[in-house]
């Protein structure tokens, strides 16, 4: 049976207009797409994902493309379970017929990854359905919109793929084992979203570190290092201890920063008791890691969090969690505090944590999971 390919063979072979095939990781959709840049898409190509691929056919491209072309978000409130972001669905004006045929398809997204494109250029609704990656791609979301337009972005291209689910005749997804077969049976390689996000987490440099200093606890003294993110300029900070080494398992918390239960001790919020517990437990061990992520925290964030928590009491629930924050660890957030454990000198991570599923691909960013230890409150 073929076996997965590199990303490097995905690249070349992207660069000069074929196909691949984007698998993401087990724990996600378990899915594989056909990619294809947006810049090389022909009719051929379309009507080769009809009729042997059979899902959804989307244009996914990156911020500065989609804001060119104009189109609104699909939905006001995304509830997809993966926030798949949709946009209202585009003709090209000049299709000589539906929309919908290969070739008119072809013209359309041709259209919108033109330099000069303009929304005055397109209609709405139509047959072709715009995504929108998200900045930073694969490191902050795991999925094949993101992949896609960075397999382009990486050949050279305009920052924008056309993907395809590949379905099986009877409906069902293809899951690798069929993918590898349908990638062996037309000579297309199949690629997995976790060797991507590897491939760019050794081409690319996301965190720097800023400074250091010692700091002393009511629990012992951690070295404070404090990194900065490229994708955001946001400062996250790491504590540690011990003599820490690649090849020794290290105890390891990765934790977002939550401004009203963390500095305030919002009723219910778990992220203050959590980091507690954390530095307790790495002094006791007397070496560990724990990386403290800043929030986006704005407006929308801070009020949210306090109607969520207002309406629990009002429902006499105030003596449940109503925000863990410490454990809503996001992909973008693991995937940057993966770059700072790399950064430490980390490999093998005993993680503390009451979600590990939630951390997905950790494969993609060289780092091995030992065990899962639970968290507890103080």
């Amino acid at each position: 049976m073929a076996q997965i390919a590199t990303i490097q063979r995905a690249i070349d072979d992207i660069r000069i207009g074929r196909m691949v095939i984007l698998v993401d990781d087990e724990d996600r959709e378990n899915e594989g797409d056909l990619v294809i840049a947006a810049d090389k898409v022909t009719p051929e190509a379309v009507a080769f994902m009809v009729e042997h691929g059979r899902g959804l056919i989307c244009l996914a491209m990156d911020n500065e493309l989609m804001d060119r072309i104009g189109v609104s978000p699909m939905a006001s409130a995304n509830q997809a379970p993966l926030s798949t972001a949709f946009t209202e669905s585009i003709d090209a004006i000049d299709c000589t017929g539906s929309g919908v045929s290969p070739a008119d398809r072809a013209r359309t997204i041709m259209r919108a990854v033109d330099p000069e494109a303009s929304p005055d250029q397109f209609q709405v609704p139509g047959h072709v359905f715009p995504l929108r990656a998200r900045r930073g791609g694969v490191i902050v979301r795991s999925g094949q919109t993101e992949g896609s337009v960075d397999l382009a972005r990486l050949a050279g291209l305009a920052p924008a793929g056309v993907i395809c689910e590949v379905m099986a005749a009877d409906g069902s997804m293809s899951r690798l084992n069929a993918l590898l077969e349908f990638g062996e049976a037309h000579d297309i390689p199949v690629v997995t979203v976790a060797d991507l996000i590897e491939y760019r987490l050794h081409s690319e440099t996301l965190v720097e570190l800023q400074a250091k200093s010692r700091l002393p606890t009511e629990w012992g003294t951690f070295e404070l290092n404090l990194f900065r993110c490229s994708l955001d300029d946001g400062l996250h900070v790491a504590l540690t201890m011990g003599d820490l080494q690649a090849d020794q398992p290290a105890l390891v918390r990765v934790q977002r920063a939550n401004l009203l239960g963390d500095a305030f001790g919002l009723s219910g919020s778990l992220g203050r008791p959590h980091l507690a517990y954390t530095m307790q437990k790495v002094a006791s061990e007397g070496s560990g890691a724990i990386v403290y992520l800043s929030a986006d925290e704005n407006e929308d964030r801070i009020v949210g969090q306090l109607e969520h928590y207002l309406s629990n009491r009002t429902a006499n629930q105030s003596n449940r969690s109503v925000d863990s924050g410490s454990e809503k660890v996001e992909f973008k957030d693991f995937g940057v505090g993966a770059q700072i454990l790399r950064a430490l000198g980390l490999g093998k991570l005993r993680v503390l944590t009451n979600s590990p599923k939630r951390m997905r691909a950790v494969s993609g960013f060289g780092l091995e999971i030992v065990d899962w230890l639970p968290l507890e409150a103080p």
